[in-house]
């Protein structure tokens, strides 16, 4: 169990579906992706029938273990949407992920979800020549299209994360800090209030046109919505539709103000550094480091399953990675220690739509990056299903159909060799001080 969700305590669960039944709209997971979905819809048609259906119990997935940045991050970057899109859908999709930080805190506050939320914004800290020399590219990229992204000299970066060896870094106000566990079980309490039912411990056998089938009954509508992300290969016909990768996570013991005066994130700043295989933190309500990362590896066949959650080799590195980046950590504990997995489509593209003749509708594939997106997402799903012409349904991202991956061992390789040289490319960096031509080449191949 993450930390976030250990810190509600224990929460009864909802009743399984009880037999058959109709809606108008079936909602087939109740992680973030289904429940803004409900929630949207029941706010848009207090009179629509919406079920949610959940294998396990409401945010049992990545919205409950996830690193709780509300972020603008989007799994393709602005420069590889303008490529394929223009630059206009590029930076109006880019536009709408920056207004969704604000949504999040906002329907948080209007439906009373103490969720921690702190838009404190996002640092990405240069720690190396070659790190520095990435920031400054990055950033005057996002200058030339009008992205809200800011060089950090060595001294500003480390006022606002005191780690070690910063030499610069990139700040972009477009985050929040949030705790993913209160978020999506507020979210939750708010959809039943708007008349949702939500049925736990109803795993979904298929979805197919008009029904979605359980063991203990199928449920019917004209509008079914796959909302099952790193999960959706569980379901018939869809195991090479998106790619299970886990990351995982630790987080610290509550640390005292001393550590606070050297460390910074006085304003909850979530953090990361430019190095290739990610890493992501935050500074918790109650004064911990949650902190996580890539890492552990893909596993045969799109397979998930409880043991992959913990991997005691990446917990061990993601807690030595901490300590070298905030040495007086070393004389703390780690208190806790997760993982989950998260979806990654073929094309690194997430995307979300309703197909008009069979009613199935989809959203998904966020890279990680699914607090923000999945609002956006139920968004866009409540606009596509009650027929109102936004300007959210004409995003690059909307009606977007990701090729299949490969079949296996072909995918096993893939996923991993993309990991192991991710990997290789920090330690040939740090070895030489140049920039890795792997990475180079693995991040087009990615079309990051």
């Amino acid at each position: 169990m993450s930390f976030w969700m250990s810190a509600l305590g224990t929460v009864p669960p909802r009743a399984p579906l009880s037999g058959d039944d109709d809606a108008d709209v079936v909602i087939v997971g109740a992680g973030y992706t289904g429940l803004w979905t409900a929630y949207y819809l029941a706010k848009a048609d207090p009179a629509l029938r919406i079920v949610v259906l959940e294998a396990e119990t409401a945010g049992f997935g990545a919205s409950g273990r996830n690193g709780g940045w509300c972020s603008a991050l989007f799994p393709k970057s602005v420069p590889a949407l303008a490529r394929t899109h223009g630059l206009p859908a590029a930076l109006a999709l880019n536009a709408a992920m920056e207004s969704t930080v604000d949504e999040v805190g906002r329907v948080a506050a209007a439906e009373g979800i103490d969720c921690d939320y702190a838009k404190g914004g996002t640092v990405v800290l240069a720690r190396s020549a070659v790190q520095l020399e990435r920031a400054r590219h990055e950033v005057a990229e996002a200058q030339e299209l009008g992205i809200d992204l800011r060089l950090l000299s060595s001294e500003e970066a480390f006022e606002r994360v005191g780690a070690t060896d910063v030499l610069g870094g990139t700040y972009t106000p477009h985050c929040a800090a949030i705790q993913p566990a209160k978020l999506v079980r507020g979210l939750a309490a708010a959809v039943e209030r708007l008349g949702v039912r939500i049925y736990e411990g109803t795993p979904v056998s298929s979805i197919t046109a008009g029904r979605a089938d359980t063991p203990h009954g199928t449920v019917r509508a004209p509008i079914v919505v796959r909302a099952t992300e790193g999960f959706t290969p569980r379901l018939p016909g869809m195991r090479r539709a998106i790619a299970p990768v886990y990351s995982l996570m630790i987080a610290t013991e509550p640390l005292p103000a001393s550590f606070w005066a050297s460390a910074g994130l006085a304003h909850r700043e979530t953090f990361s550094d430019h190095r290739h295989l990610i890493i992501y933190g935050q500074r918790t309500a109650d004064d911990r480091l949650a902190f996580g990362g890539r890492g552990a590896p893909y596993h045969f066949g799109s397979a998930v399953a409880p043991s992959f959650d913990a991997s005691p080799r990446v917990f061990a590195e993601l807690r030595r990675v901490l300590v070298e980046l905030f040495p007086a950590l070393g004389s703390f504990e780690v208190a806790h220690a997760w993982g989950g997995p998260l979806g990654i489509a073929r094309d690194w593209m997430a995307s979300v739509g309703l197909d008009p003749v069979t009613g199935l509708a989809w959203a998904g594939g966020y890279v990680g990056d699914g607090v923000g997106t999945s609002n956006l997402a139920g968004r866009t799903l409540a606009d596509l299903i009650m027929k109102v012409d936004s300007p959210l349904v004409g995003l690059p991202w909307v009606g977007h159909r990701s090729p299949r991956w490969e079949p296996e061992p072909l995918r096993w390789l893939g996923v991993n060799t993309s990991l192991r040289v991710m990997t290789g490319a920090d330690a040939s960096e740090s070895r030489t001080g140049r920039p890795s031509r792997r990475a180079a080449l693995m991040a087009r191949v990615l079309g990051g």
